[in-house]
């Protein structure tokens, strides 16, 4: 009997445990959303200046700079045909504060060509975005040879010797080399799949649990 009593409080504990996980995703699930819809307004927007705004993830922006091509950074990266080649990042000092400014993707054999820094200093345009984490996975970048897997801060001091805003400005506009990378809010979102996932297992338990229960009771 007592073996019975542990085993039942130790079906529905995981039941319990499932139903929490779901709800949890359903809640993510409006969190998330809500930021889609949040980024889909921003980028309807039209750009306003960089001077004078409230800085925000997905803001569309106008300014100029000065660009600093001597220190130039290449980043290892896909196109959206998935071809394999760099992403171009410069620093970018705008009233007084330096950014990063992601010009967009070239092939490899573009690097340090000089047909591809032709750029209106005087007319930027572009969206903001926040510096993602590096990814553990991702090799360590090679500072030397200037080939880079992913934007560490601290590298990026080493190479620059510069601090930098959090935000990074993606280009746009009608560039051939490097071709800007186009903002969207296609943002990865299987919430209800997992939710779907966790509830199903907590019924799946419940059910068989019911039924071994009639049958030895």
């Amino acid at each position: 009997m007592k073996n019975k009593f542990l085993f039942s409080v130790f079906i529905i504990f995981f039941i319990f445990i499932f139903i929490a996980l779901g709800t949890w995703q359903i809640i993510r699930l409006n969190w998330k959303n809500n930021l889609i819809l949040e980024i889909e307004n921003s980028l309807k927007n039209p750009p306003v200046q960089l001077s004078q705004s409230n800085q925000k993830n997905y803001l569309k922006i106008k300014t100029s700079g000065r660009v600093d091509f001597e220190k130039q950074i290449y980043l290892y990266n896909l196109n959206d045909s998935g071809k394999p080649g760099f992403e171009v990042l410069n620093p970018i000092l705008i009233d007084g504060e330096n950014y990063l400014i992601n010009r967009g993707w070239i092939p490899f054999e573009k690097k340090n060509m000089p047909e591809i820094n032709i750029l209106d200093q005087n007319n930027i345009v572009g969206t903001l975005r926040t510096q993602r984490r590096k990814n553990i996975f991702k090799p360590d970048n090679d500072i030397k040879e200037n080939y880079w897997f992913s934007l560490n801060r601290e590298d990026i001091s080493i190479y620059t010797g510069k601090k930098f805003s959090r935000y990074i400005i993606y280009l746009d506009g009608n560039y051939q080399f490097p071709k800007p990378k186009k903002i969207t809010a296609n943002i990865s979102n299987n919430h209800k799949k997992y939710a779907m996932t966790w509830f199903s297992l907590a019924i799946s338990i419940l059910l068989l649990y019911l039924y071994f229960r009639k049958k030895n009771y």
